[in-house]
């Protein structure tokens, strides 16, 4: 028997564990792991064809100053194993994928006390306009997380589902001094008032408008459950209107009016999006977490306009209970 080549015998014979050498500088690491791992996910729906989403995974454990460096390899193990079991049938929630793959990850890396999970993806949602009812389709960006902690007993587990959905505002400030322009034009053709009125109830005045990018993500605990067709609607549905990739004539001008009918400031759509949250999800847990954000990209500005709002499901219901307060001041 010929002997091994050098090369040969160095594989044949184990090799160290370098990762679970000691370090040169102690220190822990709040994250380590990889980005950006595409992966096809098939989530299950009953009574539907499954949802295919086109996903990039970010996946992270803590890391103590003990250790060197990670075992990442099994970060795709985890993520391979709990997509199987996705398209299995027993995964039906891409926030309850991401839980697993966290859950999963402490199992695999034993010396983690904290995993992470975050996962964007492509949703194709299908409608028809709001006239003619041709068929149309829109992608929708969307988000899931799981963040699990390791305890004594079972780990304790956040997750959270978002979208960000594409409308279309109209601004309040600029189509107010138009009406009062055509209202003075108005008033001296001698126009009665009443008419005038009915004709700016029938026939908004024009503004400039914006396109405008909807966000909303809720966090909640690992039992809790939000629908990502819940969020997309009330995303689409507090922007002045929603948009739509192809639009026949009579589908056109019914956008157009709308949108100027529902004139709405930057701040008006994320407390749109706030009430809608409290009717549609005011029932999960208090300490469910909502991020609410809205980004309107300016048609005769050169900077875009901005809202934000943080809150618990508990907190949203406090201001929004309590909006017909009023103080009176001596």
């Amino acid at each position: 028997m010929s002997p091994l080549k050098t090369s040969e015998r160095v594989f044949s014979r184990e090799l160290p564990d370098v990762q679970s050498t000691l370090p040169d500088v102690r220190i822990n690491l709040t994250r380590v792991g990889v980005k950006n791992v595409k992966k096809l996910v098939e989530v299950t729906r009953v009574g539907k064809r499954p949802v295919i989403f086109i996903s990039n995974f970010d996946i992270f454990v803590d890391l103590p100053g003990s250790l060197k460096g990670a075992n990442l390899s099994r970060n795709f193990e985890v993520i391979d194993e709990v997509l199987q079991s996705a398209i299995e049938g027993e995964v039906k929630e891409i926030e309850q994928l991401c839980s697993r793959v966290a859950r999963r990850l402490l199992d695999k890396h034993e010396y983690a006390d904290r995993t992470e999970v975050q996962m964007r993806s492509e949703f194709m949602v299908s409608g028809e306009t709001p006239v003619t009812g041709t068929a149309c389709q829109e992608v929708v960006k969307v988000f899931a997380s799981a963040i699990a902690q390791r305890t004594f007993k079972e780990p304790i587990v956040r997750k959270s589902i978002g979208a960000e959905v594409t409308g279309m505002t109209a601004c309040p400030c600029a189509q107010n001094i138009m009406q009062e322009r055509a209202r003075e034009v108005m008033e001296q053709l001698g126009i009665e008032k009443n008419k005038i009125e009915q004709f700016f109830a029938e026939v908004p005045m024009a503004t400039h408008n914006q396109r405008g990018r909807g966000f909303l993500s809720i966090e909640t605990d690992d039992e809790s459950h939000v629908k990502l067709e819940k969020i997309i609607m009330i995303l689409k549905n507090s922007m002045s209107t929603p948009i739509f990739e192809l639009l026949k004539r009579g589908d056109e001008g019914h956008v157009v009016l709308s949108a100027h009918k529902n004139p709405r400031f930057v701040e008006d759509c994320v407390r749109e999006m706030a009430r809608r949250v409290h009717t549609e999800f005011g029932d999960l847990p208090g300490d469910s977490v909502v991020t609410i954000a809205q980004d309107n990209e300016e048609s005769i500005h050169q900077h875009d306009a901005f809202a934000e709002r943080q809150a618990t499901i508990a907190e949203l219901a406090d201001e929004i209970n309590g909006e017909n307060i009023t103080t009176e001041y001596i």
